[in-house]
């Protein structure tokens, strides 16, 4: 059996015992029905991977002994902050776990004029509570070890107008350039992606104001998960680590 991958959220120290945390001891006791002697491969977001055996597991509790550790990055040279209208349903959540295992380092969800998510304060923070969890579970899966961030849930013009070094992209059907035609090199991207009924004539001319270039993807109308994706594996073959 391949050994789990397992997100600690707290510092880990080669030599110590810890106590796994609640959601964590629950997929190794109670779904993977792990023991004492197995091995587990912990990682606490500094990049480094951590060997751990298990010295005692029960049906509420997982403690496990830390043995050893080495540096493993895993990450992109480009770092890519994805601001995302937020979509309905299981497409978000979608987005998120898929932008992750491409090398995404920073989502933030988005309000805009076409958005069709509506909620109120409460259900936004459990949403990004389970949001950020879709991120840990997206680490553990893909095998990186820094956990990407989710952000608060903000305006589409609050987001535009922060202040942010690198490129700043807008997708749009009469944009004069692409991915392709971009000047090299490129370190950072703040990439917007909007609502799957699009950015207002308002909202695009902000986006020009706040910096924001307009490129052309294709020429194929694709859903809003779709275009997140794309975008981000051509910007990581042109200026990351795929391909």
């Amino acid at each position: 059996m391949r050994i789990p991958r397992i997100y600690h959220p707290e510092p880990l120290t080669v030599g110590s015992d810890i106590f796994l945390e609640e959601d964590a001891a629950n997929h190794v006791g109670r779904v993977l029905r792990m023991g004492a002697g197995q091995e587990l491969e912990l990682f606490d977001g500094s990049n480094l991977t951590f060997k751990a055996e298990i010295a005692q597991a029960d049906k509420k509790r997982v403690r496990v002994s830390v043995l050893s550790s080495q540096l493993d990055d895993r990450e992109s040279p480009l770092h890519l902050h994805l601001g995302q209208v937020m979509s309905r349903g299981e497409k978000m959540e979608f987005t998120i776990q898929k932008s992750i295992e491409l090398g995404v380092n920073v989502i933030t969800p988005l309000f805009s004029e076409r958005c069709g998510v509506k909620l109120d304060a409460e259900r936004l923070a459990k949403k990004i509570q389970q949001w950020q969890k879709i991120a840990i579970a997206a680490c553990e899966q893909c095998g990186r070890n820094r956990v990407p961030e989710i952000r608060e849930a903000m305006t589409l013009e609050a987001w535009c107008a922060e202040q942010e070094n690198g490129l700043k992209l807008n997708l749009h059907p009469r944009a004069n350039q692409s991915i392709n035609t971009l000047p090299l090199p490129v370190e950072r991207v703040r990439l917007l992606i909007g609502p799957e009924g699009g950015l207002s004539a308002d909202e695009i001319a902000m986006t020009a104001q706040q910096g924001f270039s307009d490129i052309l993807l294709g020429p194929r109308v694709l859903r809003t998960e779709t275009t997140a994706l794309t975008v981000i594996t051509a910007l990581q073959v042109r200026f990351g680590d795929l391909g």
